[in-house]
C-alpha cells in the first residue's frame, strides 16, 4: 500500500481538477486519508458536473419518466420504449459542446460517435441520427469556421458509420458565439428480449475490454465539460478526443453478433471520464466491486500511467462483463472484426474499485462516494419573471417584403447546404428526409415507422423559462403529429450556463418545471437525457457571456403504417387550404417582431396543453383517414412563413385570405401561435370542420392551392410573391455564409 500512502497533493492540482476545498474534504472522509493522484483524477471526473449532475439531479426529479410503454427510463445508456410485435425503440440526445467549440470536426464526431455507442450498448441497431446545432452570429469571425467544421465532423462519422442523419436544427444567436451547441441524436432499434444493460453480476465474473486502444487524447474531458470558458480555450485541444468511424462501424457488428448469444452479463461503453465512468458505473449498479489490472489494459502510446488509462477519453471502446467461460467465444468475435479484445479485471464482492499496476495496488475507493453519494447541491435560484405582454404592436407596411426578410433570415432560411452533405437514406429504411416537420425511418422489414424530431426555442426560454419550456415539448408533440405519428417519448439535453449564479439555475429550475408539466399533460414522459452546464464564455474584464437556455428535446413517435405519413408540401392545385387551431396573432417574441422592427419584447406564446392535445389529435385522424395531402405546424414566423415553406416544398402556389380577427393582419399573418396547423385537402370546408369539431377544434378554410406565387393577405390588402423570389431568398443564406464555393447543387 506504499502507493497509497505516498501522496503529494496540493491545493494547486486540487484546483485544476476541478474539486473544490469542501468536495476535497469529502475525498479525506470518504478514503479515511489523503488520495493519490490516481484516486484524486478518479474522484475529479466522477464528482464533475458531466458525469454526477450535481446542480441538476434534484430537479430532474420532477420529469415524469413512465408510461405503460416505457421499459426503460432514465438512469441507463438510453431509453427504451415498447413500440409493438416484440420491436423496442432505444434513443438519447447528448451535447458535445465545448469539444466542439475548441475542435469542432472531432469535437461533432465524437459527438455522434458517443451517442451511437449509447444505442447499440443496449443491443439496438441505430437507424437514425439527428443533430440540433446553435452557433453565433453569421457575421461573427469564427462562426464559418465552426459551422464548416461541425456540419463537416457529423457527416464525416455518421456517413462512413452507415447510419442516416435524418432531421435536426441549426440556429444563430449572439449568445453563441463563444459558446457552440453541439447534441447529437440517435435512435436503434431492438428486439423487447434482447436489451441490454449495464448492471455488473456474478463475482469472479471476468471484465472485458473490446474495441480500439486507449490513447491520450481526451484526459480530463469530462472535468473540462463541467466548467465555463475563459480566453485559453485553444490549450484546451488535447483535452477533445479523435473518432474513427470505421473502427465504430466494426465494433458495432462485433457487439451485436455476440449480443446474439447470452454471452454478456452486462456492456457499458467508455463515454465521457472513459474507463473511470464505465467500471464505476457497472459496479455500482450492480451492487458490486471491481478489480481492475492496469497492467492488461490496451495502449496504443508507449508509457501510459494508470492516471492516463482511467481518465482517457478515447473513442469506439467499450467494457462488459462476461458469464464463466465465454471469454474465448467472445473474443474470436472480437477478433474477426479486427478489434482489441482483453480480460482486464474482474467482480468482486468488496463494493470497492481497486486497480493495480505492476504488482502494486494503485487505487482503492470505495464505490458508494463515486457513484450515489456523490455531491448533490441544491443551489439558490430565481426563477426569471416573465415579461409584461406587448401593448404596442406595429402593423406591417410591405407583407410581401417582410416574408422575403423573414424566409432569408438565418433563423428560416433554407438548411440544405447542411442537410445535403450527410447521407440521409443509407439503409434504405428512410421515408421522410430533413426539410418536414419530422423525420420518419421505416422499422426495417415492417410496415411500422419511427417519428423523430428535435426542438427548443430558446429565445422564448429566455423570456420565460416555465413557458418556454412547456413550449419545446409541444413543438416536438407537434411535429410528431403534423407528419401523422403518435407521441411516445422524449429525451432531452439541457444546455444551460453556470448554476452557481442563481438567474441560471432560474432558468434551469423554470424550464424543467415546464418541460415536466407538457410532458405530464401530453402523456409524453421522459426516457433519457443529458445535462450540460457552465456553457458561458469568461471574457477578459471577468464577465460573463451566457447561452440563452436551450432545453433540447428529442420527440419519438410511432406510425402502424408508414405509408400513411403526411409532409407538408402542396402536392396539387386546386386543393383546399385550412387553418386548424384558435389563432391569437401573438407577437411576443415573435421573430417578426425582432427581424423586422429590432425587438425583442413581450411574452413568448402561451400554452394550452389541452388545445395542444386536442388539436394534435384532430389533425393525426384526419392523416389517418386520407383526407389531408400535406400538413404543417404554425411555428416561427407564424402562417405566413408556414405558408411558403408549404408552397416551396411541392412548388405549387397558393391564394390565401386570412380573416383579421381577433387582432391585426400582422398578427393574424406572422403571429407564433401555439397548437395551430395548416392543412390542404380535397374535402369540402363543411365536410372537414365538422371532423375537427368532433375533436372539439376549431378551423376555417383559408385559400386554394395553385399557380407560381404565393399571394397571401386579408380581405382588403394582398400581396403577391413568385415562388423563384421566394426561392432565391430562402435558399441563399447558407451558401452566401459559407462561400459560393460551398455551396451544392
Amino acid at each position: 500500500m506504499d502507493v497509497l500512502e505516498a501522496s503529494q497533493i496540493t491545493p494547486e492540482m486540487i484546483a485544476e481538477h476541478g474539486l473544490s476545498e469542501e468536495e476535497y474534504g469529502r475525498i479525506l472522509k470518504a478514503l479515511d486519508r489523503e488520495p493519490n493522484l490516481v484516486e484524486l483524477g478518479i474522484f475529479s471526473v466522477m464528482w464533475s458536473e458531466h458525469c454526477s449532475y450535481k446542480s441538476s439531479r434534484v430537479h430532474l426529479k420532477k420529469l415524469p419518466t413512465e408510461a405503460p410503454w416505457v421499459i426503460c427510463g432514465p438512469g441507463e445508456n438510453a431509453g427504451v420504449i415498447d413500440i409493438g410485435d416484440g420491436d423496442a425503440a432505444i434513443f438519447k440526445m447528448e451535447s458535445h459542446n465545448h469539444p466542439s467549440y475548441i475542435e469542432p470536426y472531432q469535437g461533432a464526431a465524437t459527438g455522434v460517435g458517443g451517442i451511437l455507442r449509447d444505442v447499440f450498448t443496449m443491443g439496438a441497431r441505430p437507424i437514425a441520427n439527428l443533430n440540433a446545432l446553435r452557433f453565433g452570429r453569421p457575421d461573427h469571425p469564427k462562426t464559418r469556421h465552426l459551422v464548416a467544421g461541425v456540419v463537416a465532423g457529423i457527416g464525416g462519422y455518421g456517413n462512413c458509420v452507415g447510419v442516416p442523419t435524418v432531421g435536426g436544427e441549426v440556429n444563430f444567436d449572439a449568445a453563441y458565439d463563444g459558446n457552440i451547441l453541439v447534441n447529437a441524436m440517435t435512435v436503434g432499434v431492438a428486439r423487447t428480449d434482447k436489451i441490454f444493460y449495464s448492471a455488473a453480476a456474478g463475482i469472479g465474473n471476468s471484465v472485458v475490454y473490446v474495441g480500439s486502444k486507449t490513447g491520450r487524447d481526451g484526459i480530463h474531458g469530462a472535468t473540462m465539460a463541467s466548467a465555463d470558458f475563459s480566453e485559453d480555450s485553444e490549450e484546451k485541444r488535447p483535452t477533445v478526443q479523435v473518432g474513427d468511424p470505421f473502427t465504430e462501424k466494426l465494433l458495432i457488428e462485433a457487439c451485436l453478433e455476440l449480443m446474439a448469444s447470452d454471452a454478456i452479463v452486462a456492456i457499458q461503453d467508455m463515454g465521457a471520464a472513459g474507463l473511470t465512468s464505465s467500471s464505476v458505473e457497472m459496479a455500482s449498479k450492480g451492487g458490486v466491486g471491481i478489480r481492475l489490472d492496469m497492467n492488461q489494459v490496451p495502449c496504443r502510446e508507449e508509457g501510459m500511467t494508470p492516471y492516463e488509462m482511467m481518465l482517457s477519453e478515447s473513442q469506439e471502446r467499450m467494457l462488459m462483463v462476461l458469464k464463466p467461460g465465454r471469454e474465448g467465444e467472445a473474443e474470436a468475435i472480437f477478433r474477426k472484426w479486427e478489434l482489441d479484445f482483453a480480460v482486464i479485471g474482474e467482480v468482486t464482492d468488496t463494493g470497492r474499485m481497486e486497480l493495480v499496476w505492476n504488482g502494486e495496488t494503485v487505487a482503492d475507493i470505495p464505490l458508494d462516494p463515486l457513484a450515489d453519494e456523490a455531491p448533490l447541491y441544491e443551489r439558490p435560484y430565481a426563477i426569471p419573471k416573465a415579461p409584461e405582454p406587448l401593448t404596442d404592436i406595429p402593423e406591417s407596411t410591405d407583407i410581401a417584403a417582410d416574408l422575403l426578410r423573414l424566409m432569408a433570415s438565418p433563423a428560416l432560411a433554407s438548411r440544405r447546404w447542411v442537410w445535403e452533405q450527410y447521407d440521409q437514406s443509407v439503409g434504405a429504411d428512410t421515408v421522410q428526409r430533413p426539410g418536414g416537420d419530422a423525420a420518419v425511418v421505416r422499422v426495417h422489414g415492417s410496415k411500422k415507422a419511427l417519428a423523430i424530431t428535435t426542438d427548443c426555442t430558446p429565445r422564448y426560454c429566455y423570456a420565460d423559462p416555465v413557458e418556454g419550456g412547456k413550449q419545446a415539448v409541444a413543438e416536438a408533440y407537434r411535429n410528431l403529429c403534423a407528419v401523422g405519428a403518435k407521441p411516445l417519448a422524449i429525451t432531452n439535453c439541457l444546455n444551460f450556463g453556470n448554476p452557481q449564479r442563481p438567474e441560471i439555475m432560474g432558468q434551469f429550475v423554470g424550464c424543467v418545471e415546464g418541460i415536466a408539466e407538457a410532458c405530464r399533460a401530453l402523456d409524453f414522459p421522459v426516457v433519457s437525457g443529458n445535462v450540460s452546464l457552465y456553457n458561458e464564455t469568461k471574457a477578459d474584464d471577468g464577465s460573463s457571456l451566457a447561452i440563452l437556455p436551450t432545453p433540447a428535446i428529442g420527440g419519438v413517435g410511432l406510425f402502424d403504417d408508414w405509408e400513411k405519413s403526411a409532409t407538408i408540401g402542396f402536392k396539387a392545385e386546386g386543393e383546399f387550404i385550412y387553418r386548424v387551431g384558435y389563432p391569437l396573432g401573438h407577437m411576443g417574441q415573435s421573430l417578426w417582431l425582432s427581424e423586422i422592427h429590432g425587438r425583442k419584447e413581450g411574452a413568448p406564446p402561451p400554452v394550452n396543453l389541452d388545445a395542444e392535445q386536442r388539436t394534435a389529435e384532430a389533425v393525426r385522424d384526419l392523416i389517418d383517414l386520407g383526407w389531408v395531402t400535406a400538413v404543417h405546424d404554425v411555428s416561427d414566423g407564424g402562417i405566413a412563413v408556414t405558408l411558403g415553406e408549404m408552397a416551396l416544398a411541392g412548388s405549387v402556389g397558393a391564394d390565401v385570405r386570412i380573416e383579421t380577427h381577433p387582432g391585426s393582419t400582422a398578427g393574424m399573418l406572422f403571429g407564433e401561435d401555439q397548437a395551430v396547423y395548416v392543412v390542404v385537402s380535397s374535402k369540402d370546408a363543411t365536410t372537414l370542420i365538422e371532423k375537427l369539431n368532433d375533436h372539439g377544434v376549431v378551423g376555417e378554410q383559408i385559400g386554394v392551392t395553385g399557380g407560381d406565387a404565393l399571394t397571401i393577405g386579408d380581405y382588403n390588402s394582398q400581396a403577391t410573391i413568385s415562388l423563384a423570389d421566394l426561392r432565391a431568398a430562402h435558399e441563399g443564406f447558407f451558401p452566401k455564409l459559407m462561400g459560393a464555393d460551398a455551396a451544392l447543387a
